[in-house]
């Protein structure tokens, strides 16, 4: 059996349940006791209950990789929607908040200076395997990161837009996606079974056809689930144009990516 330094110096977030694992099964009476020692040692730190990180010699708690924080705060948790986008560098502004997806009721919680969100997957994709798909793990900073790929964020910012900081904040970060797994985006888009949601993928994707290889066949998969009477691109209802085939009401700032710009 490993000490608690080793495990510590090995899973910089933890859950009660790890730490309990890794001391042979010891009763639950001895693993609290032992973790409010080290709590009180400074040599862990508690997030919130039932989760832990450990503090390196002369580190602060408050300084833990906030990916990892979030794919130990539920059991199913993985980054989602901006902060997906931002673990893979493809945001325009830089956030202090972190989503996650759980199938859970977890409530969102503050660890230093990044607020925990989490967020319930689509109710049409919820008891699916990895809640629809589109989730993979990847090697973060001292541990293994449970995130959304870029595919399905893109999707699930243009599915539920305020989660992803309106319209500006979206265009620009997926603007900086150089490639995507075209097909991933309009299966998963599919999925969803959202008329607006597979017309707003659309929109994004022909404005951006050329620099993302999108093929007249990509486009008519989707333009055959939009609306079929004419919706604004957002539940705002800002004025705008009809754009067809999508049958979205499209702010010309949107339409013209005319960011900041002054009439």
């Amino acid at each position: 059996m490993a000490s608690s330094a080793e495990f510590f110096h090995r899973h910089p977030v933890f859950t009660h349940e790890e730490y309990a694992q890794s001391r042979d099964g010891g009763s639950r009476r001895t693993v609290d006791s032992l973790l409010r020692a080290h709590v009180q040692s400074g040599r862990i730190a508690r997030v919130r209950r039932g989760l832990y990180v450990s503090v390196p010699p002369g580190g602060i708690a408050e300084t833990a990789d906030p990916y990892l924080v979030a794919t130990k705060a539920a059991e199913d948790a993985a980054i989602s929607h901006h902060a997906a986008l931002q673990f893979h560098g493809r945001t325009y502004s830089m956030w202090s908040h972190v989503t996650f997806l759980t199938r859970g009721h977890a409530r969102r919680f503050h660890f230093g200076p990044i607020e925990y969100v989490p967020v319930r997957p689509a109710a049409v994709v919820a008891d699916l395997p990895d809640m629809g798909g589109g989730i993979e793990t990847v090697l973060g900073a001292g541990g293994r990161v449970r995130v959304c790929t870029c595919e399905r964020a893109m999707v699930d910012v243009l599915h539920t837009p305020a989660l992803g900081g309106g319209w500006e904040e979206i265009w620009r970060s997926l603007e900086m996606i150089e490639f995507l797994d075209l097909n991933a985006v309009i299966s998963y888009a599919l999925r969803l079974d959202s008329g607006t949601t597979a017309a707003r993928v659309g929109l994004f994707l022909e404005q951006h056809r050329e620099r993302l290889f999108v093929e007249e066949a990509d486009l008519e998969r989707l333009a055959s689930h939009a609306p079929k009477d004419a919706r604004y691109l957002d539940t705002s209802r800002a004025p705008g144009r009809l754009v067809h085939p999508w049958n979205l009401i499209v702010p010309e700032q949107v339409l013209n990516q005319s960011w900041g710009e002054v009439a």
